[in-house]
């Protein structure tokens, strides 16, 4: 059985040329790659195991041609995603197909770590000194001198010099097979069959990690035809990436490791999804608030608990069996302006995670309520801690503003960090938003490892409430889940 597949149901739905036309241009040398590669996964007897990942690139596409397990990676993370397969099943033979861009440049930290891990794998990297699909661009590899669409004077020492893959990933400890080789001449091309199918060999018996490099042709971005471009390998690039075995170690046998469990009774059980049901305590979802899709942000500065108080807003309305989503927002500024998160509750799906206008707002510092104070709703309520915005901004008439102080309770209670339970309390007194036992459910099971904190939390959260009394009953907003 050949290890291409018999048609490509690229595009034109396979028909005619099209069924045997793959996506490259003409005298790119993908497609020898991707030939001696099939050949060797054949001569192995190993398609039926052989999983491909191809990243983005030029060989994006590789898994219309490659009939063999598919996988695509995110731009230089096809070496991570390798790792994981393997993990998962050391019975597959896992092939990372990568160019010069992805391999060289966003994915090197990935190739270098998985290089030196040493697991069983196989990386085919097909160096052509240029970024292929994206338009030309200067790559890790181009040469000194060379131009490209973002050095069009040609690559000078401002830009660095060119990266010798090969002899980087040579040097480390993990790889068993390092070899660079070419496609300009029929001799090139034996010998990069060869190390493609050593470097797949050392897999299937278990040795170790390996990589070929792989010189290509790209007549496209050098602008000269396939035999120019031919030409132009062997003598502009092999003077930089010297062609031969850069490491060729006495490999010893990796053995076994534990094969994953893909049992989801185990899997539920390890994550402690197994835990016993959360009672429920509504008995339907709050539409007399804002309609059937409510929005939250949760604001502050790094460590006032804005993340951790969303997270609990929204496990609470999960047990209730409604939907909700959690977008947690950092940056730079969770150091010290201002770090947020949204929280969307909806009865059946939310089908947008953002919240530009919230309809409730949670403000724990200053900079936090005047950025997105104005933004609320109308109709909406602001919650924040009058311990430390003692001059709130003007809100439109119809928003209701409550002030508690959160830090100041917190610290009463001998713990600052609840003051975010503190502000909970205070936006459920405000809002009704939920029965007071869906909210102090949800606080015990985020703190099932720490029975300490319950107490003190339990009663932050009954002082918040209190501290905003009046804020909600008095306009009709309780009662709604009766």
């Amino acid at each position: 059985m050949s290890t291409f597949y018999e048609r490509f149901e690229r595009h034109d739905h396979a028909a005619g040329l099209k069924a045997q036309s793959t996506h490259y241009c003409p005298g790119c040398g993908h497609g020898l790659a991707h030939k001696y590669l099939a050949r060797a996964i054949e001569e192995l007897g190993v398609q039926d195991r052989t999983i491909a990942i191809s990243p983005v690139g030029c060989s994006v596409f590789l898994y219309y041609y490659l009939d063999v397990g598919n996988t695509q990676a995110a731009h230089g993370r096809a070496p991570a995603v390798a790792l994981g397969h393997k993990f998962a099943n050391p019975d597959s033979v896992v092939v990372s197909y990568q160019g010069d861009g992805d391999l060289a440049s966003i994915g090197l930290t990935e190739i270098m770590h998985a290089a030196q891990l040493g697991v069983p794998i196989t990386v085919i990297f097909v160096n052509n000194a240029v970024y292929g699909m994206t338009g030309g661009q200067l790559a890790p590899t181009t040469l000194m001198g060379q131009k490209t669409t973002t050095s069009p004077l040609g690559r000078d020492r401002t830009m660095g010099q060119p990266l010798r893959m090969a002899e980087l990933i040579a040097q480390l400890d993990g790889p068993v097979y390092v070899e660079r080789v070419a496609l300009f001449d029929a001799k090139q091309r034996v010998r990069a069959a060869k190390a493609i199918k050593k470097a797949l060999r050392l897999q299937v018996e278990n040795k170790g990690f390996s990589l070929v490099e792989v010189l290509s042709e790209c007549p496209t971005h050098l602008h000269l035809t396939p035999l120019e471009a031919q030409r132009w390998v062997k003598e502009s690039m092999l003077p930089v990436f010297p062609l031969g075995v850069k490491k060729d170690a006495t490999p010893t046998d990796w053995g076994t490791w534990q094969k994953a469990d893909f049992d989801p009774d185990a899997l539920l059980e390890a994550v402690g999804a197994r835990a016993p049901p959360v009672p429920r305590f509504c008995s339907g979802f709050p539409h007399g608030l804002f309609g059937g899709d409510i929005g939250l942000k949760l604001a502050g500065a790094g460590g006032d608990g804005a993340q951790t108080a969303a997270m609990l807003i929204a496990r609470a309305a999960i047990n209730e069996g409604f939907d909700a989503t959690h977008i947690p927002s950092y940056g730079p500024e969770s150091r010290g302006g201002t770090s947020y998160a949204d929280v969307r509750l909806a009865q059946d799906e939310v089908f947008s995670p953002d919240v530009p206008t919230p309809h409730v707002l949670v403000a724990f510092n200053a900079p936090s309520l005047a950025k997105f104070g104005l933004a609320v709703a109308p109709g909406g309520v602001v919650v924040y801690d009058s311990s430390v915005v003692r001059e709130p901004p003007a809100f439109d008439a119809s928003v209701r503003a409550i002030g508690v102080p959160c830090s100041e309770i917190a610290a009463e209670l001998g713990e600052r960090k609840v003051k975010n339970t503190v502000a909970l309390g205070a936006l459920q007194c405000a809002t009704g938003l939920f029965p007071d036992e869906t909210f102090l459910a949800a606080i015990r099971q985020a703190l099932q490892g720490k029975s300490k904190l319950v107490a003190v939390n339990e009663e932050a959260f009954r002082r918040g409430m209190r501290a905003a009394e009046g804020c909600g009953a008095d306009d009709g907003w309780f009662g709604w889940w009766i």
